[in-house]
Order: structure tokens, then C-alpha cells, then sequence
């Protein structure tokens, strides 16, 4: 199978084995309180307490929200003394995550149909 940095390019697998990679990606992107750190995270590396701080959610449920980022490999964890710092995985969510903030400025509103 072909590869690129490790990764089966979209020739060598199918549409369904795509699809069971991603699901579990889209399933943690669809909660809003995960979105919400992950967007966060995207604009600065940051600590439980931090995001906690800036989401408004409590630190044990930030906590709770963060292992599911880090299970579907969406975020890493630093060790920076007694606390972590949560950054993206890697350059590739990057952009993505981006595309989808774009999507909350008023250009992408959604219209009212009449």
C-alpha cells in the first residue's frame, strides 16, 4: 500500500475504510464543548486551566473533553512541570480547524428562506 508520511493516500484505500477512519474524528468534532477547546487550542497552546478560563466550562469537565481530543489523536499533551500543555496533533488539523472558524463569521451565515 502507498503511503505518505505513514498515512494510506486516497487511491490505495476505499471510500468505506476512509469513512470508519474519519467517523470517529467527526464524532469528537460534533460535540460543541470539544470544538469549543479545540478551537481554543488552535489559537494558543494552553492548560486545563486556561481553557477552562476561556470556554467557561469547569476544569474536570474540560479534563474530561480533552482525553477524548487526545483518544482520537486530535491534541497532544506536554508535560510543562505539574500541569500539560494541549496543543493541535499536527499541521494537517490545522487548516481544517481554521476552515471551520471561518465558518462563524457572518459571510457564512446561514440566510433565512422566505
Amino acid at each position: 500500500m502507498r503511503t505518505v508520511d505513514g498515512m494510506a493516500t486516497r487511491a490505495t484505500t476505499s471510500p468505506a475504510q476512509r469513512a470508519r477512519e474519519i467517523a470517529p474524528i467527526l464524532k469528537a468534532l460534533s460535540d460543541e464543548n470539544r470544538l469549543t477547546l479545540l478551537l481554543a487550542i488552535a489559537d494558543k497552546d494552553s492548560t486545563v486551566t486556561e481553557l477552562a478560563d476561556v470556554s467557561g466550562l469547569s476544569q474536570p469537565l474540560v479534563s474530561h473533553h480533552l482525553k477524548s481530543l487526545r483518544e482520537t489523536g486530535l491534541v497532544t499533551a506536554t508535560a510543562v512541570g505539574r500541569t500539560n500543555v494541549y496543543s493541535l496533533c499536527c499541521d494537517a488539523i490545522a487548516d481544517p480547524i481554521a476552515l471551520l472558524s471561518d465558518l462563524a463569521t457572518p459571510s457564512c451565515a446561514p440566510t433565512k428562506r422566505t
